[in-house]
């Protein structure tokens, strides 16, 4: 979690005067929510913002403050928010209503658009979340397998379920999170992300009782910390030599790297791939994709074919017709527009600007990321590193991940977010096809004078 920034720091004291109707709405929100917020990278002391509105590549909080936005929905809106074509289809279905407790039309366009976009998807299942998604391959992958073990990257998030809840942003020694039974993560397997030396002897101590490998295909925290390609090709031929089954998680990169997401840039077919986030066009939803033999363990009948206890699987709001309109909407326009190359283009024109501003002003960090990211390297380790030259890939992990409660990053995003632009906790965040040249130039105005705020306060040198 961010820490607590002090309270004689003008930045903070600056924020703090800026968002008197935030810090209220935060108050009240301590009263309803642990630790005032409903998802936790959404705290930050002393408050964080609260939304009143948002359209296209801008939000406004309740004091009527306008910020140019990199949290997207958490990765959801690739197209911004409100876009004028997403909102009218889904109250075009609102109209028709919300839940009808039965099969529906829109689902099987929704899925057709899915199969005509991601490579690897045979067959797919809906579900609420990408937590879902991911829970659903892991349980497919062992009931395929008879296997009992995962295999997972540290630092790698794939929703906070009972196998994924720790490796992540702690307990990387594979112990146990609170609430989480020993057992459980005894039959998780930890690798370092990038060691091909590591999954080689991992594989070789327990391939035959691995039933998945799961991972981030560009890296966690969409390539904070990125994959080298080869690493990711070597895993595929790992899996496929032992009978493991591959899943892809994209509940971030899918439909966001490309069209088919990561697996279509790297030339990898997954076994299964979870998917969530664009795929509903911000609304809830998410799916499991993938290898129909996999898959009909959900079938009854042709689970029974073969002579297996069918996988049950419930979950009230499945392909809700609400998310199956908003996500129908979102990937046409990504299917037959130019609309993810774009967002490729600003996100590679912010990242050249952001670092150009760090080499004007003599600050050792840099900005980095691939696709639409950015990633904002605080250099916490004061490593000798040049902005325009930085490479991500010749970082050790330890090195790119950023610790959480660290006092410059928090500073960093109170700065940011009092002149006027929102970034993700990374700190960074994902570019939506929104954001054009006026965001740009508001974006490294604020990232200017956010740096200048921070080496007044002598937390840059």
């Amino acid at each position: 979690m961010n820490a607590i920034p002090p309270t004689n720091s003008p930045i903070v004291s600056a924020f703090v005067t800026h968002t008197p109707g935030s810090a209220a709405a935060y108050a009240e929100a301590r009263e309803h929510f642990p630790g005032g917020v409903t998802h936790d990278t959404r705290y930050v002391r002393p408050h964080p913002i609260a939304v009143a509105r948002a359209a296209g590549a801008r939000k406004w909080d309740v004091d009527g403050n306008e910020y140019v936005d990199y949290a997207g929905g958490h990765g959801a809106l690739i197209l911004g928010h409100a876009h004028p074509e997403v909102t009218a289809r889904v109250a075009e279905q609102l109209a028709k209503g919300t839940h009808y407790g039965a099969n529906h039309a829109l689902e099987n366009r929704w899925a057709e658009l899915i199969k005509s976009m991601v490579p690897s998807a045979e067959m797919i299942r809906f579900t609420n979340s990408g937590t879902e998604a991911t829970l659903m391959a892991l349980r497919v992958a062992r009931a395929a397998t008879g296997r009992t073990k995962l295999l997972r990257l540290r630092g790698h998030f794939h929703g906070w379920h009972d196998h994924m809840a720790f490796g992540v942003t702690n307990h990387f020694d594979g112990t146990p999170t609170p609430g989480i039974l020993e057992g459980l993560s005894d039959n998780v397997l930890l690798i370092d992300p990038n060691d091909e030396a590591g999954l080689a002897a991992m594989m070789a101590a327990e391939g035959s009782n691995i039933a998945a490998a799961i991972l981030e295909p560009t890296g966690s925290t969409y390539g904070q910390v990125p994959l080298r390609d080869s690493f990711v090709h070597a895993l595929r031929a790992a899996t496929a030599q032992h009978g493991i089954v591959l899943v892809f998680d994209e509940v971030v990169t899918g439909f966001r790297v490309a069209k088919g997401g990561a697996q279509e840039v790297l030339g990898i077919r997954p076994d299964l791939t979870t998917l969530a986030k664009i795929l509903a066009g911000g609304l809830p939803g998410g799916a499991v994709v993938g290898r129909r033999d996999l898959l009909e363990l959900l079938d009854p009948e042709r689970a029974a074919a073969r002579g297996v206890e069918k996988i049950p699987h419930q979950g009230t709001y499945n392909a809700n017709p609400l998310s199956a309109a908003a996500g129908i909407a979102t990937l046409e326009i990504l299917r037959d527009t130019d609309a993810i190359a774009r967002t490729h283009a600003y996100a590679a024109g912010l990242r050249g600007a952001m670092n150009q501003v760090l080499v004007e002003m003599s600050v050792p960090w840099a900005v980095y990321g691939r696709h639409t990211g950015i990633h904002i390297f605080t250099n916490w380790k004061n490593l000798p590193i040049t902005p325009s030259s930085f490479d991500p890939l010749a970082m050790g992990y330890a090195d790119l991940k950023v610790p959480r409660g660290l006092q410059t990053v928090t500073k960093l995003l109170l700065a940011m977010r009092t002149h006027g632009v929102d970034f993700s906790p990374w700190p960074g965040g994902p570019v939506s096809a929104a954001h054009g040249p006026a965001e740009m130039e508001t974006t490294v105005a604020a990232f200017r004078r956010a740096l200048g705020d921070l080496r007044a306060e002598g937390e840059i040198a």
